[in-house]
């Protein structure tokens, strides 16, 4: 098999794979690193690579024009945030975004939310606006 044949394998399977779900996804550092390790082990089984020959992954990139996998979801997160903007105020994934718990939070760090990744939402008014 070819390399531009492997590179659409890659595309349809194993991109998709990884992307499945990424819209709701909370990405934290840990899993930011466990998905490009993901992408860069397939993409040097696909050049015949090992980690033996010291490759940097920059390189490995640039011979497959492979983007990112994290900066690939994070744009796909931020598309899907532009789309729930749109929608009406009565659908419930807008509602959802827009939810504010009564209440405390527990003792200790808050757990990072969907809506804290993109840093758009006004202090103390709860209005949202595009992340730009």
């Amino acid at each position: 098999m070819n390399k531009e044949t492997k590179l659409r394998i890659h595309s349809i399977t194993a991109k998709a794979a990884l992307k499945f779900g990424s819209e709701a996804w909370v990405l934290k550092k840990r899993e930011e690193q466990r998905l490009e390790a993901a992408q860069m082990k397939f993409l040097r089984h696909l050049l015949g690579i090992t980690k033996l020959d010291k490759e940097k992954n920059q390189c490995i990139r640039e011979k497959t024009g492979a983007e990112n996998i994290v900066k690939e979801i994070k744009q796909y997160q931020e598309k899907w945030l532009q789309h729930i903007q749109r929608m009406d105020t009565n659908r419930i994934t807008k509602q959802a975004l827009q939810y504010k718990p009564k209440g405390r939070r527990n003792i200790g760090r808050p757990r990072k939310r969907w809506r804290d990744q993109f840093h758009f939402e006004d202090q103390g008014t709860g209005n949202t606006t595009n992340p730009s």
